[in-house]
This record gives structure tokens, C-alpha cells and sequence, in this order.
């Protein structure tokens, strides 16, 4: 059964996130200095300062409840999601997000989209804003399974594609690899699962191969946090909205394509504004589900869905929007090409990790045009 649904975070839970944010005692967090070690907290005081005098949750509750938000349960699991209906005349279209993002990361994708003829969906991933509670820890590969059996629910053998970023970009390898029957292809704007004995052979492959690894030796501590002790940061994260805010801001702040100001600290506000991430923020806090969206961390390490077996090829038609990731950096097309069958593939002038955020428009005409290049049948 599909159900309407309408957001209404009870107030009680609106005050306590209130108070929790007024109590925060700013002379116990010392300033290491900008963004050195961390989210820099003269940015971090500029958003809670926000939270605290602007923010009208009541306010962003009643735009998003404009939206057609639906939800259903599949193989015992309570799944969100959007549905914007459009007239039949092209596939469906499945658009899937990742951590530390939400849904509302598609929100400027959904009418065009919609009136070029998709049905556009869009849900929380398992134990993501209104996805939530989940029953356990569950992995990308499970992920896959679920967004499926949604997808079959919404237009039972209908063949759709699937676009997504972040973890929505594993999830949709995953549906290609497990379900190449049911897609038509998959679009991604991160390609991060790669068959086991895919190796870097050539000089680019190579160098691309040794700058991601230190990179990312940097920049991975809260992914091997996530992996291995969730629940021991969802402590933390579910009794501070402030803390849940910091670990959640910094990526936006880290992975986004930003200009750097003097000091080499990004520059948020040249394409966040604090009304836009506090409404993500508040899609972890205010379920609550900053806890349960860190459990697919630690779900992929279980299910070992980092990878493909060794001598995987996904065969469903790929198409890759490679925006420049400050931090999970594209790989050559070659090196990709070695497990996938790509069949698109542009190299963006500009935008980062978010890119429905950050460039919705550039996004979507990637999109287009690799829907336009898949034979449909």
C-alpha cells in the first residue's frame, strides 16, 4: 500500500531541539584556527546564530509538505519518498541521493523532469529523514534491493533509470549489477564501486590512482567512524543538534566545489545559504534519524558492497556526469571502463560533491542527454 503523507514533527521535539541549541556552551569549543582541523567555528556560530533567530521550521514544513510525499513499506521496511507524476510518454525515473544529503537535494530537478514526460521518484534511503525507523543496519546492496522492489510497487515490469550521486551512486551500481532487467540505465555524478581486479594501468589511471589515496587518507576518518562505531557518534550526534550540525556542515563546506578565502577556508555562503542547510540538517535531526542514516556505513562494510566480485562487468548502459569532487575525485574514463559499459560521459567545467545542489542545471541536461542517448525499446 502507497499512503500520502504529510510532515508534522510533534512540537515537543521542535522545543527540545531549542533548547539543546541555546544551552550549547560556546566557551568549551576552542578555535583551533578557520577550517584547519575541522569546520571552522566562526561559520559554525554563523548557522546555530540562525537556527536560533531566523529559522521557521513551521515555516519549511508547510513547503515541503506542497510536495507529493508519499510512503510505503517494502520487505518490512517504512520507506519515504517523492512522486511527481508526469504524463507517461518516457520511462520512469528513479533519483536516489546520499549522506550527508536528503531527497530535497532533487527538488529543482523534479518539474523539469517531470514535464519532459518522467514520473520522477525520489526517496529517503533507508533510515534517512522519514525513512526511518529501520528494523537493523542495512548496506547499499540491501539498499539496491529495496529501491527496486519500490520501483516494482510504483510500475510493476516497467523499465526506468535510475540517476544518483554520493551513495545513491553505489546503490544504482548495485541495481544495475543485481537487476539489469529492470533498468535502462543508470546515470551517476560519482563512481565509487569498482569490480575487485580493476587495477590502474596507464600514467593517468596511475596518477589519479595515487592522488585520490592521499586525498582521501585525509578526509576519511568519519567513514571509517561510521563503518566501525556508529552507534557510539549517534550518542553524541542524537543528544547534540549543534554537534549533529558540525559533522554534517563540514562536508558540505570540504566537498562542495567553493572558492577559498585568504586563510584557505571555503567559502559556504557563495552557494549554501543557512535557510538551505538547516533544512537538511533538521531532515536528520528533527525525525530523528542522524543516528540510522550512519548505519549504511557500517551496512556496507557487512554486506562488503565496496566492490564487485573479481571479473564483474555491469552491462547495463552507464552514463557519468564527472564534476570536479574536490575530494572523491572522478576517475578516468578508462579506469571506469574497465567494469562498466559507459555510454555517456562528460567531464563538468564546474560543481563538486552536490551536484543537484550545486549545479541543478548542468545536472540535468547531463541527465537528459544520456536518457537521449539509450535506445529505448
Amino acid at each position: 500500500m502507497v499512503t500520502p503523507f504529510v510532515i508534522d514533527i510533534p512540537e515537543r521535539r521542535i522545543a527540545a531541539i531549542r533548547s539543546k541549541i541555546a544551552q550549547y556552551d560556546w566557551d568549551s569549543l576552542p578555535d583551533v584556527g578557520g577550517w584547519s582541523a575541522g569546520i571552522g567555528k566562526d561559520d559554525l556560530r554563523r548557522i546555530v546564530s540562525y537556527w536560533q533567530e531566523a529559522f521557521d521550521w513551521r515555516a519549511v514544513e508547510r513547503r515541503l509538505n506542497e510536495l507529493p510525499n508519499f510512503t510505503t513499506e517494502i520487505d518490512r521496511e517504512r520507506i519515504h519518498f517523492l512522486h511527481k507524476r508526469g504524463n507517461g510518454t518516457r520511462p520512469p525515473l528513479l533519483l536516489l541521493h546520499g549522506w550527508p544529503g536528503s531527497y530535497l537535494e532533487f527538488d529543482r530537478l523534479l518539474d523539469p523532469l517531470a514535464s519532459a514526460g518522467h514520473d520522477v521518484v525520489v526517496p529517503s534511503l533507508p533510515g534517512f529523514a522519514f525513512s526511518s525507523p529501520i528494523t537493523g543496519i542495512i548496506g547499499p546492496r540491501r539498499t539496491a534491493a529495496l529501491m527496486h522492489g519500490l520501483m516494482q510497487r510504483l510500475f510493476g515490469q516497467t523499465r526506468y533509470f535510475v540517476q544518483g550521486g554520493d551513495w545513491g551512486s553505489g546503490i544504482a551500481s548495485w541495481m544495475a549489477m543485481d537487476q539489469p532487467q529492470a533498468l535502462l540505465g543508470f546515470h551517476m555524478n560519482m563512481v565509487s564501486v569498482f569490480a575487485e581486479d580493476a587495477v590502474p594501468a596507464s600514467l593517468e589511471e596511475k596518477d589519479w590512482f595515487t592522488r585520490r589515496a592521499a586525498i582521501l587518507d585525509w578526509e576519511q576518518g568519519y567513514s571509517h567512524e561510521q563503518g566501525t562505531r556508529p552507534q557510539t557518534l549517534g550518542v553524541a550526534m542524537a543528544d547534540s543538534p549543534v554537534g549533529a550540525a558540525a559533522w554534517i556542515v563540514e562536508k558540505f563546506g570540504v566537498w562542495a566545489d567553493l572558492p577559498r578565502r585568504a586563510d584557505g577556508s571555503p567559502d559556504l555562503w557563495s552557494r549554501f545559504s543557512e535557510e538551505q542547510l538547516l533544512t537538511n540538517i533538521m531532515l536528520y535531526v528533527a525525525p530523528p534519524a542522524v543516528v540510522t542514516a550512519s548505519w549504511i556505513y557500517r551496512g556496507q562494510r557487512l554486506e562488503g558492497a565496496d566492490r564487485f566480485p573479481a571479473g564483474s562487468r555491469v552491462e547495463t548502459p552507464m552514463g557519468c556526469a564527472a564534476f570536479r569532487d574536490p575530494v572523491f575525485l572522478p576517475p578516468p574514463r578508462s579506469f571506469a571502463a574497465k567494469t562498466y559499459n559507459i555510454a555517456h560521459w562528460t567531464d563538468m567545467p564546474r560543481g563538486g560533491h552536490f551536484a543537484a545542489m550545486e549545479e541543478p542545471q548542468l545536472l540535468l541536461a547531463d541527465l537528459q542527454a544520456f536518457i537521449a542517448t539509450v535506445s529505448l525499446p
